[in-house]
């Protein structure tokens, strides 16, 4: 059975410490009930979908937009999640707006969800415009039932994929702080990525190996230099032996943003895509508050099962590293608990700072190489100095009874 994992911080206190943050986020695989309109069965290799903290919709565009909330404009209330699937013909991703909705729809807290509150999200979703100004594939309209229109079929088959992803899935979240200048890499990727589609100049089609929802969250969390983008259009034959899926980028990002070597300069030189972030922004991959996040689909459900729901890992290997890793993200506290894990990070920059010796220059690198060792000084005393006024905070705030005494916060 799916059991929730503690954040021991609720998300409004999160945003509040983390204004622009990303949650990779797995989502399981999908089984609908029958008698609640069109029926719907996902595979195992799950969804995969991306939330942006600090980034809304611009809704005078007329089709899924990002727009960045700049710092004095309340970032930390504002959140985009962001889904790809087959459906679409005019847009590579669509965009549900509110922390709340995307996770739990309309549905308040404690709340059953019934046919009642199925369609109510629906009609919510409707009126915030989720999939304004997108198409979907005519094939898809085959198995429409008769007398419903297109507009209700594409919100009714989008429910839980789109939006309101807890009503049917259990998810894996590995969220990753940013800044505003990282954000912004990220919303002006993605608009570009959307741009072509909505002008009409092509027309999406999703494939597994080369173009699926994990490239787009991989490739998005790229340009902010969080890791080396995955290649798309490879020959197929070549791809289908290595390509994104959602639960192996869940753990990747995790291991990533928790477990690079960042006491050790000479490493993260050689990691291209951390010297880069290091050199870029300032940053390296790795940093306090990275954090991996789970919730059960929602349990009191009349729409959807939710027992035994499957979401497979791409594991070739007979060592099954994905599920080893897997496991050991749960077991150990600095992984999903805030304060372990800045209690880890300031235990590895006190490290970093007594340990550390200056990379070699004297040659034609040598400039390049002097400027990332100043950096990666400043990367170091900046995280420390924000771990401590993190934690500073933490202990002005009163949690709520339920998550002070058992830590769910879901």
């Amino acid at each position: 059975m799916m059991t929730d994992v503690s954040r021991k911080v609720p998300d409004e206190v999160y945003a509040g410490l983390y204004p622009y943050y990303a949650e990779l986020c797995a989502l399981s695989e999908l089984r609908k009930k029958p008698g609640h309109g069109v029926r719907v069965r996902s595979g195992w290799g799950g969804h995969s979908l991306l939330y942006l903290n600090g980034v809304r919709l611009d809704r005078d565009v007329g089709h899924p937009t990002l727009k960045l909330c700049e710092p004095d404009a309340e970032p930390a209330r504002h959140g985009v999640g962001l889904s790809v699937n087959s459906h679409y013909k005019n847009a590579n991703w669509v965009a549900a707006e509110g922390r709340d909705f995307v996770w739990r729809g309309a549905l308040a807290s404690g709340e059953r969800l019934s046919a009642e509150a199925y369609e109510r999200t629906q009609n919510y979703a409707k009126s915030i415009g989720v999939l304004d100004g997108v198409a979907f594939h005519d094939a898809l309209f085959r198995d429409k039932p008769r007398g419903m229109s297109e507009r209700d079929y594409m919100y009714e088959i989008s429910v839980a994929t789109d939006y309101a992803v807890r009503f049917g899935r259990n998810t894996y979240g590995a969220r990753i702080p940013l800044d505003h200048q990282r954000m912004a890499r990220i919303v002006r990727y993605l608009n570009d990525l959307n741009a072509p589609y909505r002008d009409g100049s092509k027309t999406f089609q999703w494939r597994l190996f080369n173009n699926n929802c994990s490239h787009v969250a991989h490739n998005a969390l790229a340009e902010a230099n969080v890791w080396a983008p995955w290649p798309t259009g490879e020959w197929p034959v070549t791809a289908a032996f290595r390509f994104p899926v959602p639960k192996n980028e869940f753990v990747d990002l995790v291991l990533r943003a928790n477990d690079l070597p960042i006491k050790d300069p000479r490493a993260i030189y050689r990691d291209e895509a951390a010297r880069r972030a290091l050199l870029e922004t300032g940053t390296v991959p790795a940093a306090p508050g990275a954090l991996a996040i789970s919730a059960g689909a929602i349990t009191d459900n009349d729409v959807y099962h939710t027992k035994r729901l499957k979401l497979i890992f791409y594991d070739k290997s007979f060592l099954r590293p994905y599920w080893r890793h897997f496991s050991r993200i749960f077991r150990e506290p600095r992984y999903t608990d805030l304060r372990a894990n800045l209690a880890h990070f300031a235990s590895l920059y006190r490290s970093a700072r007594e340990e550390s010796a200056p990379l070699a220059g004297g040659d034609p690198e040598g400039d390049e190489r002097a400027r990332f060792h100043a950096c990666y000084y400043r990367s170091i005393e900046g995280e420390a100095e924000r771990i401590r006024r993190v934690l500073a905070s933490l202990d002005h705030i009163v949690l709520p009874r339920a998550v002070t005494e058992s830590g769910a916060s879901l």
